[in-house]
């Protein structure tokens, strides 16, 4: 057994373990000016809470919060994510994951720098939510396909097109009180959001291959035959029958969707609440009672500070409507939900749609399952970086959105 040697501040140590086997940890003094400015931050953040809703209400908003998000919204997305994995795992079993990496590869890679099984991933969060590509990176036909830096971004590329049918149908199907309707907005508002889901993939990539270079597998070829070399010309399936293969393949990828659904509930629940009780306002009449989703509404009083720069950049009609956009980092559901009045209320038109759809799509509510999401993918430690290249990703989205409206309106 080895001995535990005297080590200063940030330096490893291995702690008693059998000769040869190192566990090494990073060490800092016991007591240290880091706990003390963590403290002030945690204590601040909870005092400014209670400040403004009062000591009962906030706990009492966490918790239903938190409670809401994990009936309403955790089980919602594992639904999705165990119809997801059976469907994914259906695919990989019949090759169709197969065929489309070789078919859309002269796509995906120049465009996306990722391999061609990474568009079922697209067409999968288009048409459920973000997670929904966790199903499938836990599929080993899909997997096989990238390289290690490469899984990370799916992060980035998958929550681009999260809930995306839903948000352009609802989009579309919104009635202003005077003019046509919102279709052509619509669609525009997905030009934008793949032009930022370019972006966020893209600088996702260039973070990725610094920590784990560009020539590793994300599995090797006897990882996916356990233990057996399997050539890149074959397939992994299972034994059996045509039909029996169905019903496993089916049950396998629902088997995974249920483990993916559990492992975002940390994340969910934690930063939802959090997000959620900085993005909305006080209940009805403007009085706090401790009911679930309300909070303190820093997030668009932020944004209304920085209309001068938001403005320009999106074209908005009004102010109010960089709440959309604000909302979206914590739930697109949520976020969409407030066009309608502002349409009525004439704060928002055509412009505002297509930006508004192109931010929605792209972040739909990023700040909240980005931390499931790369905990799911063993990344954890790349979540900010993640982060940071969603965030920009999204921006270029109703940038992009904005200045191709316009195009298209001097055109037409």
């Amino acid at each position: 057994m080895e001995n535990v040697e005297k080590l200063g501040p940030g330096k490893k140590i291995s702690f008693d373990v059998p000769k040869n086997v190192k566990t090494p940890v990073t060490v800092k003094k016991a007591v240290s000016v880091e706990g003390f400015v963590f403290l002030v931050a945690f204590l601040g953040l909870f005092c400014f809470l209670g400040v403004q809703m009062g000591a009962s209400n906030m706990l009492n908003t966490m918790m239903n919060t938190a409670y809401q998000l994990l009936m309403d919204t955790v089980f919602y997305i594992m639904a999705i994510a165990v119809l997801a994995g059976a469907v994914s795992g259906l695919f990989s079993e019949f090759g169709v994951i197969a065929m489309l990496n070789k078919l859309l590869a002269p796509l995906m890679k120049p465009v996306y720098g990722l391999p061609g099984a990474s568009a079922i991933g697209v067409v999968t969060t288009y048409l459920s939510d973000n997670p929904a590509i966790l199903a499938l990176a836990e599929d080993k036909n899909f997997k096989r396909y990238f390289k290690k830096y490469q899984l990370p971004a799916l992060t980035n590329i998958g929550t681009s097109f999260g809930m995306g049918l839903i948000i352009t149908t609802f989009m579309m199907g919104i009635k202003p009180l005077t003019g046509a309707g919102f279709v052509l907005p619509a669609v525009i508002g997905n030009v934008g959001a793949i032009v930022g889901s370019i972006v966020s993939t893209r600088l996702m990539l260039r973070q990725t291959a610094k920590v784990y270079g560009r020539e590793q597998w994300a599995m090797d070829s006897s990882e996916i035959g356990n233990g057996a070399e399997v050539s890149a010309d074959y397939r992994v399936v299972h034994e059996g029958s045509a039909a029996s293969r169905f019903i496993d393949a089916l049950l396998t990828g629902g088997k995974n969707g249920v483990t993916m659904g559990v492992s975002i509930i940390p994340g969910v629940l934690i930063i939802c609440t959090l997000v959620m009780m900085l993005t909305n306002g006080a209940g009805d009449g403007g009085v706090y009672t401790g009911a679930a989703y309300e909070g303190v509404a820093v997030l668009p009083w932020i944004g209304a500070k920085l209309k001068f720069i938001l403005m320009p950049l999106f074209g908005f009609t009004s102010p109010e409507a960089i709440s959309i956009p604000i909302t979206a980092l914590g739930a697109a559901g949520a976020a969409i939900g407030l066009a309608p009045n502002m349409v009525n209320a004439g704060l928002i038109g055509g412009n505002d749609i297509a930006v508004c759809t192109a931010m929605c799509m792209c972040w739909s509510g990023y700040l909240s399952t980005h931390m499931a999401m790369m905990d799911s993918l063993k990344c954890r430690k790349l979540t900010g970086k993640a982060i940071l290249c969603h965030t920009i990703g999204g921006v270029c989205a109703g940038v992009a959105a904005n200045w191709l409206y316009k195009l298209v309106m001097l055109i037409l």
